[in-house]
């Protein structure tokens, strides 16, 4: 089954915000929906030249400070579910998005407090950097891969349902049954159109994919966000204003931005550019990956990784071996939290971790 990347739908948010680009109201209004915060700590960097190529870093909050109390109790505490570093090239005419794992370990550099607190750097998670707000992140993740990022996007649980919901739900086809009762998932295998809450409960199945690990549930993540963006970018949506302006309304009101992004202007030039990029020039990379030496059920760049990061930073494509077969399924890294005694199989080498976004989602 085709999958796109893990968060990709932010991309899709602002491709269509481009519609709106002449209706000054609308856009006074769904600027003021957007929530901003630092890029970095310290002085931001003067973006690149219009029409250069651009790195956004995607992420997905896992946050319980919410306003429901659906996801549990907030303590004050979020991590990045999901990390995507998507790289918009110089022409225009590709993107390559790599899915960057939660439980990477590394380094994590020093961070100034930029509002939520300051880090001192250590030994850690990549994901626990948002801990720290999205500059921590932001520094965390040039420290992983030697990318200069130009911005980035944060999206937490309730605004993923917040935009599924705008959409009326997102088609996707299972070819099993999937039920997990941790996370309150329930759908039968086959075609089906899912509400927001199902749509997120996909995403973050662990129990009801592979090994239960958190590269295992990487293609459903996946999977969704494909969704998302197909839905969001289609005429059923582009060309009624009233599905499009509930769907912007949403969107806006569920994302935070650094400020090279807070004018809704903004959003609708990068629109433009990501929508002159084909499908089939839309490339989807798992950061490749080998277990941690200290930990194996962590995972740490495998020396490919160096290879993909090396692309991103010169602007040429991250392409897979021409030669090598498509894969079945993203293999685990190793133990789900469930069992523990598990023994971590070999990760895929980085011709398994490629996809591209030219397939329909129930094909392929």
């Amino acid at each position: 089954m085709h999958r796109r990347g893990r968060i990709a739908a932010i991309l899709a948010v602002a491709a269509v915000m481009v519609v709106t680009g002449g209706i000054a109201g609308t856009l006074a209004h769904l600027r003021g929906n957007l929530t901003t915060a630092p890029l970095r700590a310290a002085t931001e960097h003067a973006p690149r030249e219009s029409g250069g190529a651009m790195d956004i870093l995607l992420l997905g909050s896992d946050s319980r400070d919410l306003a429901g109390s659906s996801f549990g109790t907030g303590d004050g505490s979020r991590r990045s579910d999901a990390m995507v570093l998507a790289h918009l090239s110089g022409d225009d005419d590709r993107i390559d998005a790599v899915q960057l794992p939660r439980d990477t370990l590394m380094d994590l550099p020093r961070c100034e407090d930029t509002g939520d607190g300051a880090f001192p750097g250590g030994p850690g998670m990549l994901n626990s950097a948002l801990n720290f707000g999205p500059a921590c992140s932001v520094s965390a993740v040039e420290e992983l891969t030697g990318v200069r990022i130009d911005h980035f996007v944060e999206l937490d649980f309730e605004g993923f349902i917040a935009i599924v919901e705008a959409l009326d739900g997102v088609a996707v086809c299972l070819p099993e049954a999937l039920r997990d009762p941790y996370a309150d998932l329930d759908l039968p295998a086959g075609e089906q159109v899912v509400d927001g809450k199902d749509a997120l409960a996909l995403a973050r199945t662990r129990h009801a994919v592979g090994d239960g690990s958190d590269i295992a549930r990487l293609g459903h993540q996946q999977m969704v966000m494909s969704a998302v963006v197909q839905e969001a970018t289609s005429s059923r949506i582009v060309s009624r204003p009233d599905r499009l302006y509930p769907f912007l309304d949403a969107a806006t009101s569920s994302l935070t931005v650094d400020s090279g992004l807070s004018r809704v202007s903004d959003l609708a030039g990068l629109g433009a550019r990501v929508s002159r990029v084909a499908p089939e020039d839309i490339t989807f990379v798992t950061m490749p990956w080998e277990p941690a030496p200290t930990d194996r059920n962590r995972v740490v760049p495998s020396a490919e990784a160096g290879a993909v990061f090396e692309a991103l930073a010169d602007d040429v494509p991250v392409l897979a071996d021409p030669g090598g077969a498509e894969p079945e399924e993203d293999t685990g890294h190793g133990a789900p939290e469930s069992s523990p005694e598990a023994t971590a199989p070999a990760p895929p080498s980085l011709d398994a971790t490629v996809r591209t976004a030219d397939t329909d989602l129930c094909t392929g």
